[in-house]
């Protein structure tokens, strides 16, 4: 059991509560989607204000987001550009650095 803070009122305020599994998102959690999907089958759902009808099974994959690796960022009320760098791959990088300067 992991405790988990759920905002309440509007976002205002904040309760704990006690979940069994954290399957919010990640690989585990596209499996659970793709077995709903499955057994939702052919139940149809109303869109576009329930002007339109469409099958559940007949709903697209969704797609990976496109890199923002080398595209600017701007901050500051616009004044500031920035180039946006993947933080992950740029602390690794300097960790391996550290690493052979120890080493050497």
């Amino acid at each position: 059991m992991v405790k988990v803070k759920v905002r309440t009122g509007r976002g205002t305020g904040t309760i704990e509560v006690e979940v069994g599994d954290l399957k919010f998102s990640g690989e585990e959690f596209k499996k659970i989607q793709a077995d709903r999907k499955k057994a939702a089958g052919n139940r149809t759902v109303s869109t576009g204000r329930g002007t339109g009808r469409r099958k559940l099974s007949d709903t697209p994959e969704p797609k990976a987001r496109p890199s923002t690796k080398g595209k600017t960022r701007s901050t500051g009320r616009g004044t500031v550009q920035e180039k946006v760098q993947h933080k992950l791959l740029f602390g690794f990088y300097f960790y391996y650095i550290f690493l052979r300067f120890l080493i050497f």
